[in-house]
């Protein structure tokens, strides 16, 4: 069924409720790919969708014009869940003209060779549908180096390419009418996908006044659509400056409980402090993409592992190499755990995590089985934390 976002703008993407992963970000609520299509004087196709659901994009736009009657198709990110249907359309609108980015007419040109004209666009450059203006911002490794942002002027609207997305597969399309919390389903996405580009956000965000970008609408390639921009922006501000609450993460791997019970005692101190929230996880029985979603705007992290062969637990070992990638900041992060014989872990937790840019201090580790000074000092372990997540010493 077509939606209209605002008169001559609709909504013509496809709803994938059976994805599950992406890119090994968990998406148990699946996802929508977003593509929008501008009827005016001249017909623009805004982004197309994953190559299976091209017919359900194509019986969408039927459904407003014939396909065939596309004047421009508008290519703001080339990943193949935005640009797998790119050839079907051209296919059936034979006659359209291709405009995206500067390197995002490179990669076109990679994949297709001189199959099809497209003209690379800038910051500024625009382009008239007649009554309706498309102006052209490009935003280079947001998240990928060809991402771009198509604002339609007269009507406010920005279709913001992967920015603002929500991995959500859903009926509603709009944030008013969601059955789900869209700011805590686009604070999980920005943590698993965005977190790493925080710092060219944060430039973006700057130069929206200097852009002339008053958006009224912000319609992303994922997930439901904003009616109330400020909220998302003012998010995307907060999470893009790692603002942190006083919140610490534990999450760790057990072998035969013992680091499990260093992780229960390091929350109690962190509790017995007061003040400071706790979030706890068994890395083996949660995902990652949880897990990040926590840690995005907690003041602390704990990480605690087994030792297996004077190393780290594989699981906590493929957690680490996923939290090395997203470059989380503004945090105080520590490695914890128990051994047998040998110890090893928390050494080489400590030394992965100081390839971040967080505060490491040193790491707590415990010959199985622990004393009671030991398990004393798991928990004033924890209420030091609380105390530095405060502020104090």
């Amino acid at each position: 069924m077509k939606t209209e976002i605002r008169p001559g703008i609709y909504w013509v993407g496809a709803i994938d409720w059976d994805l599950r992963d992406f890119h090994g970000y968990t998406t148990p609520k699946g996802s929508t790919y977003n593509a929008y299509l501008i009827v005016d004087e001249k017909v623009a196709l805004v982004d197309t969708v994953k190559e299976p659901f091209k017919d359900e994009l194509l019986a969408r736009i039927s459904e407003i014009v014939d396909p065939e009657k596309i004047d421009y198709l508008i290519v703001n990110h080339l990943e193949r869940d935005h640009f797998g249907s790119f050839a079907g359309v051209m296919e059936v609108a034979k006659n359209a003209q291709v405009y995206s980015g500067t390197m995002g007419r490179k990669g076109i040109v990679d994949v297709y060779g001189e199959r099809w004209p497209v003209t690379a666009v800038k910051t500024g450059s625009t382009l008239s549908l007649g009554k309706k203006t498309l102006r052209f911002i490009e935003t280079p490794m947001m998240h990928w180096p060809d991402s771009m942002m198509t604002y339609v002027e007269e009507d406010k609207v920005l279709l913001s390419s992967d920015a603002f997305g929500q991995h959500v597969a859903s009926s509603e399309r709009f944030d008013r009418d969601a059955s789900f919390d869209p700011v805590a389903e686009a604070k999980t996405y920005y943590a698993n996908i965005l977190m790493p580009f925080s710092h060219l956000i944060q430039s973006l965000l700057s130069k929206v006044p200097e852009l002339n970008l008053q958006p009224e609408i912000i319609a992303p390639d994922h997930g439901v659509i904003w009616t109330d921009p400020g909220k998302i922006i003012e998010a995307y501000g907060r999470w893009s400056r790692f603002e942190a609450r006083p919140r610490v993460v534990i999450a760790y791997d057990t072998m035969w409980g013992s680091t499990e019970k260093m992780a229960h005692l390091l929350a109690e101190g962190v509790m017995d402090e007061g003040g400071v929230e706790v979030k706890f996880f068994n890395i083996r029985k949660s995902t990652n993409s949880e897990i990040i979603s926590e840690i995005q705007d907690a003041k602390a992290v704990l990480l605690g592992s087994a030792t297996l062969n004077n190393g780290i637990f594989p699981p906590v070992g493929g957690f680490l190499y996923y939290l090395k990638g997203l470059r989380p900041q503004n945090k105080i992060a520590m490695g914890f755990g128990s051994f047998g014989w040998m110890g090893g872990a928390v050494k080489e937790i400590t030394a992965r995590l100081k390839e971040t840019d967080m505060e490491v201090l040193d790491g707590l580790e415990i010959r199985y089985p622990a004393t009671k000074a030991q398990v004393e000092q798991c928990r004033e372990t924890g209420r030091m934390i609380a105390r530095k997540v405060k502020g104090g010493q």
